[in-house]
C-alpha cells in the first residue's frame, strides 16, 4: 500500500507541475506590439495594393501569410495546400446604349447599367409601362391592372409614405423580384445622380455565375430619359409619388436597350495553416479574420486597410506564433487549431462562405471560431467606461450557453478588458453579427465570437492607415483571443450547442 501510495502521489505531484508549466501567460506574451506593427507596416503597405479580392494585391498578401505559416511549421490545411482557391468572375463592357425615338443616350452622362445582374441582349419596344415604386407584395402591389408581360418597365426610387414606419427594405433585388414575378422584359429605374464619372464605374465580382434565375436587365437612367419617355407624365408621376399613389400607366415611345459584355473567371483563396492537437486532435477549434480590403483606384489612392482587417490578419500571425511556441516546449493545444486568413470579406463574406460549404474540417467537430475584425482603433461613439481598455464582445450569447461564461472568466483572469455587448442588442441598427465572417460559421450551428473595435472616421477610406493604430491596445486584445481559444482548445468538452440558431438573414 505504501508502494501504491507514493505512485499516486509522484502522478499528482507530476500533473500539478503540468499544469503550472502550461499556463499560457508566457505564450501570450510572444504576441508583441514590435511583432504587430512589423507585420502590419507589410500587410497594410503600398506593395499590397489595397488587397482587393481577385487581384494581384490579395495575391501578394496571400504569399506573405502562407510564408509565414510555413515558416512557422504550421501544416497546409487543404488538401496538402495551404491555399483554400474559389472562382471569381468580373464583367467586361463590350457595349451598352439606349435609344428613345431615335435620341441616343450616353452612358455614364445619362444611363448605366449593373453588369454583373445583367445579360447580353438588345431589346426594342414601342411602349413602356411605369409601375411608381415598383412594388409587387402583400403589402402593395405598383402591377395591379397592367399587363407588363414582355414590356420594358419604369419605376421612380422611394417608398410609399405608409410604409416609412415599417420595417421593409426593397431595394433593386425586391424590385427585380417584382418585375420577374410580372413577367417584365426590362427595368428603367430612374435616379437622379447623373452624370457620373467613368473612372469610378468598376466592373462588379461576383461568385454566383451560375444562377436559379436570371433577372431582367435593369438600366439605371436619368430624368432626362425618362422625360424623352414619359413627357409631362414624369412631373405627374413625380408628384403624385409624394402623396404615395402613383398610377400606373403605359407610355408609347420607340426604346432600343443594348448591352454586350464578356465575362472574365478569375480566382481568389483563403490561407490556411494547421496545428495538430494532442488527444483530442479530431475535434477543431478555428481562428479567422480577412486579410482582403478594398483595393485601389489608381497607384496613389490605395485603400490600405490597417484597421479593417489587417489588425486582425495580423493577429492571427501572431496567434499562430504563440500557440506553435507552445507546442515546441511541449504545451501545444489538445485540440487542433486551424488558422485562417480569408478573402473575399468585403465583397460579402465570400471566403467564410466557401470554407463554410467545402469545410477542410468537419464542422460538426468545429467547437467554436473565433472571428477577428478590426482590433485596432477606437470607436469615437464610444463614450461610457474606459475607451482605451475594451473590446465590443459580439455574438458570444448565441448557439452555446457556455461561450459568454468562458469568454468572461478568461478575460477577468488574464486581460481585464472592458467587454462591450452593445452590438449584441437585437435592435442594433447597424446589424454588425451578420457583417463578417463568423456569421457563416453561426449559420452552420458552430459558436462563434466576433472581436470589433467598432467603426471610425477613416473606415472603408485611404485614411485607414497602419500609423493610427494603438499597438498596445491591439496586443491585448489579441491576447484576450489567445487566451480564449487556449481555454477552447484544451477543455474537456467541446461547447455546448443549447441555443437555436436566430434564423435572421444579412442583408447585403
Amino acid at each position: 500500500m505504501q508502494k501504491s501510495f507514493l505512485i499516486c502521489f509522484l502522478f499528482i505531484c507530476s500533473f500539478i507541475q503540468a499544469q503550472k508549466v502550461a499556463d499560457p501567460r508566457s505564450f501570450a506574451n510572444s504576441i508583441t506590439v514590435d511583432d504587430l506593427k512589423k507585420h502590419l507596416y507589410i500587410i497594410a503597405g503600398k506593395e499590397m495594393e489595397g488587397r482587393e479580392t481577385a487581384t494581384e494585391g490579395q495575391r501578394k498578401a496571400a504569399v506573405y501569410i502562407e510564408d509565414y505559416f510555413k515558416s512557422l511549421g504550421l501544416l497546409p490545411a487543404n488538401n496538402g495546400s495551404y491555399l483554400m482557391n474559389y472562382p471569381v468572375y468580373q464583367d467586361s463592357l463590350i457595349r451598352s446604349s439606349i435609344e428613345v425615338n431615335g435620341k441616343p443616350f450616353q452612358l455614364f452622362k445619362d444611363f448605366a447599367i449593373n453588369s454583373g445582374f445583367s445579360n447580353t441582349s438588345v431589346m426594342t419596344a414601342n411602349e413602356v409601362v411605369f409601375v411608381g415604386y415598383g412594388f409587387s407584395d402583400s403589402m402593395r402591389d405598383d402591377y395591379k391592372g397592367i399587363n407588363a408581360r414582355g414590356k420594358i418597365v419604369l419605376v421612380l426610387p422611394g417608398i410609399p409614405p405608409s410604409a416609412q414606419n415599417q420595417r421593409r427594405t426593397v431595394g433593386q433585388a425586391g424590385i427585380q423580384e417584382a418585375a420577374l414575378k410580372n413577367g417584365a422584359a426590362a427595368i428603367l429605374s430612374v435616379q437622379i445622380n447623373f452624370p457620373r464619372n467613368p473612372s469610378t464605374a468598376r466592373a462588379p465580382m461576383y461568385v454566383n455565375a451560375f444562377r436559379n434565375t436570371n433577372y431582367p436587365n435593369t438600366f439605371t437612367i436619368s430624368e432626362q430619359i425618362a422625360r424623352e419617355i414619359m413627357g409631362t407624365g414624369y412631373d405627374s408621376a413625380r408628384e403624385a409619388m409624394t402623396n404615395g399613389n402613383p398610377q400606373s400607366r403605359v407610355y408609347a415611345a420607340n426604346v432600343l436597350l443594348e448591352f454586350n459584355k464578356t465575362v472574365n473567371k478569375l480566382s481568389s483563396s483563403n490561407v490556411l495553416g494547421y496545428l495538430e492537437g494532442t488527444d483530442k486532435k479530431d475535434e477543431y477549434v478555428i481562428l479567422t479574420a480577412h486579410y482582403d480590403h478594398l483595393g485601389k483606384r489608381n497607384d496613389s489612392l490605395i485603400y490600405y486597410g490597417a484597421d479593417d482587417d489587417g489588425s486582425g490578419t495580423v493577429s492571427i500571425l501572431e496567434l499562430a506564433e504563440a500557440f506553435v511556441k507552445a507546442k515546441k516546449e511541449g504545451k501545444g493545444p489538445r485540440r487542433s487549431i486551424v488558422f485562417m486568413a480569408v478573402s473575399g470579406e468585403e465583397k460579402g463574406l465570400w471566403g467564410s462562405a466557401y470554407y463554410s460549404n467545402h469545410p477542410s474540417f468537419p464542422l460538426e467537430k468545429t467547437t467554436v471560431n473565433l472571428n477577428i475584425d478590426m482590433i485596432g482603433r477606437i470607436d469615437p461613439k464610444r463614450k461610457q467606461a474606459d475607451s482605451l481598455n475594451y473590446v465590443y464582445v459580439v455574438g458570444d450569447h448565441k448557439l452555446s450557453s457556455d461561450l459568454r461564461t468562458i469568454s468572461e472568466s478568461v478575460n477577468k483572469k488574464y486581460t481585464k478588458l472592458g467587454l462591450d455587448y452593445k452590438y449584441n442588442q437585437p435592435n442594433d441598427p447597424e446589424q454588425i453579427y451578420y457583417r463578417s465572417d463568423h456569421y457563416n460559421f453561426a449559420k452552420k450551428g458552430v459558436p462563434i465570437i466576433f472581436y470589433f473595435n467598432g467603426t471610425h472616421g477613416d473606415y472603408h477610406s485611404i485614411t485607414d492607415t497602419p500609423d493610427k493604430i494603438n499597438y498596445s491596445l491591439m496586443s491585448k486584445r489579441a491576447q484576450l483571443v489567445f487566451y480564449t481559444a487556449w481555454e477552447m482548445a484544451n477543455r474537456n468538452q467541446m461547447l455546448k450547442r443549447d441555443i437555436p440558431m436566430d434564423g435572421a438573414q444579412r442583408g447585403f
